[in-house]
């Protein structure tokens, strides 16, 4: 009987096995099918233009947020970047407070989650669209989200809650709902949960599958076509390695990887300026001339305007709130301190390796110009720049590179593999915060949603969830209307702290322990 059965059950596993790539594709398509039908509304609304206007409402929501603190706390980005520095260095750091982790390892796992792909194919996309000019606005939204990073990561410190254990819960939930309650203002508790809700669907998607996805999609490139889910299981094992340990472990990880991985990028594109030394200063004068005129560029200023801003939007996440959860658990009892330490992380993602992606794209030419008017050649649909190639995106980074580079896709590939894996352990941590914040703190309910996590990046290498993606970015950005609509019932608080703070910093009586 056992051997009769034997033939009949291989025949069922062969025969499964060789339909599962077509039951794979047919409930990707399923699943693509649905989430387009059911959510199109919701992510048509979050990245909506505002009327006869090519400007999406949710960048202009960011950069208003983004100028009107940078006004209200008097340049505060600008004034005391000195003193930032300072304090990521530790010379402040009182080794006996409240907290998980130091300044640094706190910048590092924040940053970890805004230095990634956007950076590389994002800003392609800005200058392939808006030509040079996008940089300059791509720089001055990065210096103006620096003010937002201060406001939301020193409210995050702010109102977290401490436990008796030294972990620590904070974010954009936990000041929404302590600090209205503090000002009197009904409405934080709603917002509080819209908000954690938000970003559990947005690490899931934007913050894990898009990453895991693309981290896919460059192997691939580089070692050739194989299965996703094999990508997958890899990134899946390694991640939950170190998430299982919570944010002590994510910060021992992404205090080498974000530095390593930062020097190798800037590193590379330094050394590409260096060997066009000659196109530097003609570089800078496209961007400077582009920002104002267009060159010629589909939409003109406005259009180098608008991707500009877009992308840094997109890149450093200033004003999202996702942050804050990071450094709200960094070792401090004033408050204020951490924000200082997070106005740094705009500038070194946008202002610093945003800038290098741009200017390596324009020193090596990738973008064509007409020799005789010197204007930009747009492509047949008149909507970007015709590029070397006819690449975009990630292409046109990697060709920009590999045009003084042999092999930068090997470098590429291992970038991606970099900002993939750091992105996700960061997005692990803003999940798990706002998963416990609806459900409850403990082990057990931790560890459910970090099994959940790692079960998505299998899925995320392993399918192309077109909407899926769509609908969690959504969501992330869904976190800044509820984030900066608090932000500005709050900000009084925060002018109260940096008053303070700079007072009895004059005074002599906060003094530097090293």
């Amino acid at each position: 009987m056992k051997q009769s059965l034997k033939t009949p059950l291989a025949a069922l596993f062969a025969l499964l096995a060789l339909s599962a790539p077509a039951l794979a594709q047919t409930i990707d398509e399923t699943v693509n099918e649905i989430f387009a039908n059911s959510t199109g509304w919701f992510v048509s609304l979050i990245f909506s233009d505002f009327p006869g206007t090519s400007f999406p409402w949710i960048v202009g929501w960011l950069v208003i947020a983004a100028t009107v603190f940078t006004i209200y706390f008097g340049v505060v980005q600008f004034r005391w970047v000195g003193h930032s520095i300072a304090l990521v260095k530790g010379d402040y750091s009182d080794p006996n407070d409240a907290g998980e982790v130091s300044h640094f390892q706190a910048l590092a796992t924040a940053l970890s989650g805004t230095v990634g792909l956007g950076n590389i194919a994002g800003v392609a996309v800005a200058v392939g669209i808006g030509g040079p000019g996008a940089t300059f606005w791509m720089i001055l939204a990065g210096l103006m989200g620096m003010a937002s990073k201060f406001t939301e990561c020193t409210l995050g410190v702010k109102y977290r809650n401490e436990y008796p254990d030294g972990k620590v819960s904070g974010g954009p939930m936990y000041y929404l709902s302590k600090g209205f309650k503090e000002r009197g203002i009904f409405g934080g508790g709603i917002l509080a949960v819209l908000f954690s809700i938000f970003c559990i669907l947005g690490a899931l998607g934007g913050g894990n599958m898009f990453q895991a996805n693309q981290a896919h999609a460059q192997l691939s490139n580089v070692l050739g076509e194989y299965p996703g889910w094999i990508t997958g299981l890899v990134m899946a094992s390694v991640v939950f390695a170190v998430i299982v340990g919570g944010l002590k472990s994510i910060a021992k990880v992404t205090e080498k990887v974000v530095p390593f991985m930062g020097i190798l990028y800037v590193g590379t594109a330094i050394i590409i300026i260096a060997m066009n030394y000659d196109q530097i200063g003609t570089a800078f004068g496209r961007i400077f001339e582009g920002a104002f005129t267009g060159l010629g560029v589909a939409g003109g200023m406005v259009g180098a305007l608008i991707q500009g801003f877009r992308r840094a939007a997109f890149s450093n996440e200033a004003g999202v709130g996702s942050a804050a959860i990071a450094h709200s658990a960094v070792r401090t009892k004033e408050p204020i301190t951490e924000g200082f330490v997070s106005l740094l992380e705009p500038f070194i993602d946008t202002v610093v390796v945003c800038t290098m992606t741009a200017l390596v794209i324009i020193i090596t030419d990738q973008l064509i110009t007409d020799p005789e008017t010197g204007l930009f050649v747009l492509n047949e649909a008149g909507t970007a720049i015709q590029t070397v190639g006819d690449n975009t995106g990630v292409a046109l980074t990697s060709a920009a590179f590999s045009s003084s580079i042999d092999g930068f896709k090997y470098v590429l590939a291992l970038a991606v593999i970099l900002f993939a894996f750091s992105t996700m352990l960061s997005w692990s941590y803003y999940g798990l915060k706002a998963w416990t914040y609806l459900f409850g703190e403990g082990q057990t309910k931790e560890l459910i949603f970090k099994l959940i996590f790692c079960l998505f990046v299998v899925i995320g290498a392993a399918s192309s969830l077109g909407p899926v993606i769509d609908f969690s970015d959504a969501a992330i950005f869904a976190m800044a209307v509820v984030n900066v609509l608090g932000l500005y019932f709050l900000m009084p608080i925060v002018k109260r702290e940096l008053q303070s703070y700079a007072s009895r910093l004059r005074s002599g009586e906060i003094k530097k322990y090293k």
